[in-house]
């Protein structure tokens, strides 16, 4: 069965401006929020937690800081939960990105996980990185593949690989029918071109020391199918058709925001995907949840427990830095976090974080 046995839904097609530039009601978070908290069915996510004899959410000490350089990006993807395009410009400026390093510098934080829209359109992305480099992070690059192929990024795979940085790149799936519903027309093809440039730059390959990573997201209202089955599928078919290599592949869950909330309800699917997250809430992920180690830093320098409640705009729990400016680590390492219903796409199955499913 080729990647998911759902096909996308044909009632939407990839969006050719975002939300907020079609003045869509969704384009602002406290609707969509509005809409996730009505009342329903569906116990909150903090209820389920106590149901299950869990505690409140809380956090750990922080491994990985989450940098969002912006909304800006050369696709409109119909899943998108940033509602980033072509026509968004919000980017990070130079001076929050010192803000950042100054907070790392200051800190043990291992990790920088830079993000967008596509993060390598910002202008100062490759400054952030070389100083990144300098401080001896670990860098990744959550990389939709096709910017890599833009003529103004030609020179941008041999950067990546002379500075270590890891990435991650999205493909929905092996096939091109499968992707280009969800990604837009020609998505396909520009993403195996720009996977066979890595891998030609070392990218993917045993012992190289470049990282190459697949991230994978269903097509459609589905859960991801187990992440070890669909890894070895998708190692198979890339080798076998187009020569590509890579060194894992992670599944990830559409979470029910912005982009995908709006194919939900147009398509009247939403009560029964929301259903089957909730059915599907699984205990054991809860510990490994991303945020429980992740800050995660929005264009304009606030504070967010991931990258979904960013797009949602639910800051961080009050009191405990809520912006670069007042950013307090071990306030931030003790935080209660700060959840709603769409975290049930995080804790359904096995589970759904930046680094992959959750548990076996």
């Amino acid at each position: 069965m080729p990647c998911y046995s759902a096909v996308m839904s044909t009632a939407l097609k990839p969006a050719t401006t975002s939300l907020v530039s079609r003045q869509d009601p969704l384009g602002c978070p406290a609707a969509q929020v509005r809409h996730l908290e009505a009342p329903g069915p569906w116990l909150s996510y903090e209820q389920q937690l106590a149901a299950r004899g869990l505690p409140r959410l809380s956090a750990a000490p922080v491994q990985t800081l989450q940098i969002n350089l912006g909304k800006l990006c050369n696709q409109s993807c119909l899943h998108c939960h940033v509602d980033a395009g072509p026509d968004r410009r919000e980017i990070m400026s130079r001076a929050t990105m010192s803000r950042c390093l100054e907070i790392l510098q200051k800190s043990a934080i291992g990790t920088v996980d830079v993000t967008g829209g596509a993060p390598e359109l910002n202008p100062d992305f490759r400054w952030l990185v070389q100083e990144v480099h300098r401080l001896d992070r670990r860098v990744i690059d959550r990389c939709n593949l096709t910017v890599l192929t833009l003529p103004s990024q030609r020179d941008l795979i041999p950067f990546l690989a002379r500075h270590q940085v890891e990435i991650i790149a999205s493909l929905p799936c092996y096939l091109p029918e499968q992707t280009d519903a969800q990604r837009g027309s020609g998505v396909h093809a520009r993403s195996l071109a720009a996977l066979q440039q890595l891998n030609r730059a070392g990218y993917g390959h045993p012992d190289s020391g470049l990282i190459l990573n697949l991230v994978s997201n269903p097509v459609g209202p589905r859960l991801p199918p187990a992440q070890d089955v669909l890894e070895a599928q998708v190692r198979d078919q890339l080798q076998r058709r187009a020569g590509i290599v890579f060194n894992r592949l992670y599944t990830i869950t559409n979470l029910p925001i912005s982009r995908f909330l709006e194919d939900l309800l147009v398509t009247e699917s939403y009560a029964r995907y929301m259903d089957l997250l909730v059915q599907a809430f699984n205990p054991a992920t809860v510990d490994n949840l991303m945020c429980r180690e992740m800050i995660s830093v929005s264009w304009d320098g606030r504070l967010y427990d991931c990258d979904f409640n960013q797009m949602l705009d639910l800051p961080v729990q009050s009191g405990t830095g809520t912006s670069l400016e007042d950013f307090d680590l071990q306030s931030l390492s003790r935080r209660d976090i700060v959840t709603g219903r769409h975290c049930y796409g995080c804790s359904a199955g096995a589970g759904s974080s930046c680094g992959g499913s959750l548990s076996t």
